[in-house]
């Protein structure tokens, strides 16, 4: 008897997960699946599919079309009047999709069918004055496609699954289906995250879930970068430590909703929108807004109820606080006697106090939640970096890379990988041409291979030439996400360049025997935004090495050296002078 009421239990729990799909999963896949085409989706669109699927984005059943999103923006709701604040759209490559094509098979990264898009309206590249194109707007070749989305499969990837609950689930929870003694029904605090929450605002959510007799939900926002901490795994880690200090019956669910495309001007009131729709959709009555967050405020007040178009809930601005030192709290700053008021660390002040590894002061942040901004962000000497010298053939970033690689060995405080010469060449670029893509691409590996060498807490040091800006950015972003970057810009001269090639190359680049060679026939694009510049042609090799570990050292990716590495007569290293080398981004002369 025991077996078959655990039976039953079991289909009936499976039961209430189907039903609770806004986008119903048909019992298989749909047999004209492999004839439809098919998109792999961005982060931010995985995001939002997620949550069209799971109802947090209902009564929307798929991506918005035109009317639709020309009402979100004037009047804040669909073209039927229903109140709604955001644009919820979905641009792809046109040649994705063919023109009779009525139906948009969506799949993760890896590959995976999730959902069906039934396309009801395509429209091309959005117009300037589209509401929804935002700063970022679609270029030339970009299709917006509009209809319902048919989940194949719920989500079953991503760290803290467990964690992503569905609405239905937590609203029942909240209304007293589940909830701890004491906290059934009534008000619903929220607060939606990118930070790792620090003593002020578990003061500020103390007060106000006290002022309201509120249960609090918070809500940490994972798709994208997460401020402090950049991982959204470790943005959840630091929410989970910060529990311990709110109210009993604090529920924690992570939400893959990115931040809006919208205006820079508009953009954090687009968040805040976005933000109070999830809320209510998880059952907030209320949603709590850090005051930087807010724009718009009636009356240009910063503190109490915000009047939001669209909003289903109340948005309350949490106002201007400030630490007590004299009482030991945080508190409104209208309560603390003037001057005597203590600001909290800026994101600068904390991360330099994270790359040292010097402490963070118990009035900021709790212990528990520092142990995790440690962890997520460890001290410079101890965090991977990726060294990524750049420049012409012949300029000499290959031979200074050999060079400091073999520093570092010598060394031994840090691990060490060297990606240039033959391995890179037979591995990572073989089968490659010189083609503009195939040249990204070679960074694009390069930099995935550093990204996992830092992930390590390793140094990875490159060398390839690197000729296009956004592909060398591209290597910045993955490997950024992880550890650190630093670009070195060899920038010796072509005409050096092509005195020191053994090869002939270019010389038969000049005379037309060679095609897309850079510095000849194809450009290179000097970087910008480089940390180090060095130019082999008025230095020597230790001297151009040297510098590279004086920065090293001097941004604590080293410790500081016992002792000067002596030459073998004895003398001390002859240094770079302060006419070659010059530092980045603002190129400042030593």
């Amino acid at each position: 008897m025991a077996c078959l009421t655990v039976r039953r239990l079991t289909r009936a729990r499976s039961d209430v997960r189907r039903q609770q799909l806004t986008a119903q999963s048909p019992p298989g896949l749909p047999a004209e699946l492999s004839a439809w085409p098919r998109y792999t989706l961005g982060e931010a669109q995985l995001g939002d599919l997620e949550l069209l699927t799971s109802g947090v984005f209902a009564p929307l059943r798929g991506f918005m079309d035109a009317a639709d999103v020309a009402t979100v923006d004037v009047r804040g709701t669909l073209a039927d009047g229903t109140p709604w604040p955001i644009p919820v759209i979905l641009d792809v490559p046109a040649g994705v999709i063919p023109p009779d094509a009525d139906h948009l098979v969506l799949q993760d990264q890896e590959g995976s069918p999730l959902a069906v898009l039934a396309i009801t309206e395509r429209l091309a590249r959005p117009a300037p004055d589209d509401p929804a194109a935002g700063s970022s707007a679609a270029g030339p070749g970009v299709v917006r496609v509009a209809g319902p989305v048919t989940a194949l499969r719920e989500p079953e990837h991503g760290p803290f699954r467990p964690l992503r609950r569905r609405p239905a689930e937590v609203r029942a929870e909240l209304s007293g289906a589940a909830g701890p003694a004491g906290t059934t029904g009534g008000n619903v605090l929220a607060y939606a995250t990118r930070r790792p929450l620090n003593k002020r605002h578990i003061g500020q959510l103390r007060h106000f879930a006290s002022q309201l007799n509120a249960r609090l939900l918070v809500l940490p926002l994972i798709t994208g970068p997460a401020d402090i901490v950049t991982r959204p795994e470790a943005l959840v880690r630091a929410v989970l430590a910060a529990r311990q200090h709110l109210p009993p019956g604090t529920l924690v669910i992570p939400v893959p909703l990115a931040s809006r495309d919208a205006e820079p001007d508009q953009k954090k009131t687009a968040d805040l929108r976005a933000a109070a729709t999830v809320a209510a959709a998880y059952g907030a009555t209320h949603l709590l807004a850090d005051s930087p967050s807010v724009t718009g405020s009636p009356g240009g007040t910063k503190n109490g109820p915000l009047e939001l178009p669209g909003v289903p809930i109340g948005v309350i601005s949490a106002g201007e606080w400030a630490y007590d030192p004299r009482s030991e709290v945080w508190r409104p700053l209208a309560l603390i006697e003037p001057g005597a008021e203590q600001g909290e660390l800026t994101d600068s002040e904390l991360g330099a106090l994270l790359d040292s590894g010097a402490e963070i002061p118990a009035w900021f942040t709790p212990p528990s939640v520092a142990r995790e901004l440690r962890r997520a962000r460890p001290p410079r000497a101890e965090r991977g970096l990726a060294v990524f010298f750049t420049g012409l053939s012949g300029s000499g970033k290959s031979t200074i890379a050999r060079g400091l690689a073999e520093a570092l060995i010598e060394r031994g405080d840090r691990t060490v990988s060297l990606l240039d010469g033959d391995q890179v060449r037979h591995l990572l670029s073989a089968g490659l041409t010189f083609s503009r893509a195939d040249r990204d691409l070679n960074i694009a590996r390069i930099g995935y291979v550093a990204a996992e060498v830092a992930r390590h807490g390793g140094i990875a040091i490159c060398a390839p030439i690197a000729p296009y800006a956004q592909a060398r950015a591209t290597a910045r972003e993955l490997v950024t996400e992880v550890g650190d970057f630093l670009l070195i810009y060899v920038s010796t001269p072509v005409d050096v360049c092509a005195a020191r090639d053994r090869k002939g190359l270019y010389a038969k680049a000049r005379a037309g025997l060679i095609q897309g060679f850079t510095g000849v026939s194809d450009p290179y694009e000097e970087p910008r935004d480089a940390d180090l510049v060095l130019d082999t042609s008025a230095m020597t090799r230790q001297q151009a090495v040297d510098a590279v570990l004086k920065l090293l050292v001097t941004g604590g990716w080293l410790a500081d050296a016992p002792d000067e590495p002596a030459e073998p007569n004895g003398t001390a290293g002859t240094r770079a002078s302060g006419s070659i080398l010059r530092l980045g981004p603002a190129v400042r002369r030593l």
